[in-house]
């Protein structure tokens, strides 16, 4: 199972959309996702920024050490807050800018001294924080601009993730990794567990 984790990791993911889809399908015929209209412009922006978010961190993690990665999430924090400063002219209070300076100093540190850094590594977290940040703003623009909830935009951008990922994700893991999706060893424990996570996340 740590296998398909590690290495198929696009394909994993594109499967928890799948499930994810399929319980968006479920509360909406229970009442708890009303209909909404999301235009499709909008929806290919999202799902863009999305994936490429998803493989961007995936990347990071295969290339970088541990603790620069959890760094390189850590600083989608002042990126984020530099996306709404520009785009929506947001203006932070002195303490919230300060504490963005204390992490940016952080991170500068720990990106000098983390003797594993390499520029492929690097470059694949500069890719993955943007495109996260990307994101992160993008779900709040969407939500304010169309009038949406946490499900109703998880019901229009989870198919779209899901089948984009299905589709591109054995190749992109087969050019990172080598590793081809059905030559992965199926057996009785790992297809159960595969089952077993996808049943929890229904409950998650």
């Amino acid at each position: 199972m740590f296998d398909f984790e590690h290495h198929l990791a696009t394909t994993l993911t594109g499967l928890h959309f799948a499930t994810t889809t399929l319980l968006t399908f479920v509360l909406r015929r229970l009442g708890y996702i009303q209909a909404s209209h999301l235009p499709i412009v909008d929806l290919i922006k999202f799902v863009l920024f999305a994936n490429f978010s998803i493989v961007g961190m995936n990347v990071s993690l295969m290339w970088n050490s541990v603790g620069f990665y959890q760094i390189a999430k850590l600083s989608m924090i002042p990126v984020s807050c530099l996306l709404e400063v520009v785009l929506d002219k947001v203006r932070y209070s002195r303490d919230t800018k300060l504490s963005i300076i204390v992490v940016l100093l952080g991170v500068a540190v720990c990106t000098v001294t983390d003797v594993s850094v390499n520029t492929k590594g690097f470059l694949a977290a500069i890719i993955a924080v943007r495109s996260t940040s990307l994101q992160q703003y993008y779900v709040h623009h969407l939500q304010r601009t169309y009038s949406l909830g946490s499900f109703n935009l998880l019901g229009h951008t989870a198919p779209a993730q899901a089948a984009s990922l299905l589709l591109c994700g054995p190749v992109v893991d087969y050019l990172l990794t080598s590793k081809r999706v059905d030559t992965f060893p199926y057996t009785w424990t790992s297809v159960s567990s595969l089952f077993t996570q996808y049943a929890a996340l229904i409950f998650l």
